[in-house]
């Protein structure tokens, strides 16, 4: 899997003119499934996304996860990251995972984020939508679960 992490102060999602899910303090995370992302993938970036340190602190040192500041997350579903440009001009999404297993292993990551107490806001998978965010700071980290391999 790969995520794009966002901090932000606040964060919505909108699909044709609607909001579907909308936050405030706390993480905007575009999420990836990739051919062969499997349990132990979500486990990994669940984990990492409750627990990177990345807010700040009273001294303003990034020393604080989403647990720590009870933050939320918008999960919003993207097989664009795992877009390859390195041949031609058109992306080949190649790598991404077929649509019922995004599906499935997006889905475990909000209901895991959810059973470990993380308020979790999301897209709609598939859908067309129109994100709107504020980047606190800017911070932003791009995470791939395959790396820890």
């Amino acid at each position: 899997m790969r995520a794009v992490i966002q901090r932000v102060t606040s964060a919505s999602v909108e699909i044709d003119g609607k909001v579907a899910g909308q936050i405030q303090q706390g993480l905007m995370v575009l999420l990836g499934v990739a051919k062969g992302d499997n349990e132990s993938d979500t486990a990994y970036v669940v984990e990492k996304i409750r627990s990177l340190r990345i807010f700040a602190d009273e001294q303003g040192k990034m020393n604080r996860s989403l647990t720590d500041v009870d933050g939320a997350v918008l999960l919003v579903s993207q097989f664009t990251l795992l877009g390859r440009t390195i041949n031609g001009r058109r992306p080949s999404f190649d790598e991404a995972a077929p649509p019922d297993l995004a599906k499935r292993l997006y889905e475990q990551v909000a209901t895991d984020l959810r059973a470990c107490g993380t308020s979790v806001e999301t897209g709609i998978f598939a859908a067309h939508m129109s994100v709107l965010l504020v980047n606190d700071g800017p911070v932003t980290f791009v995470m791939d679960s395959r790396e820890r391999r």
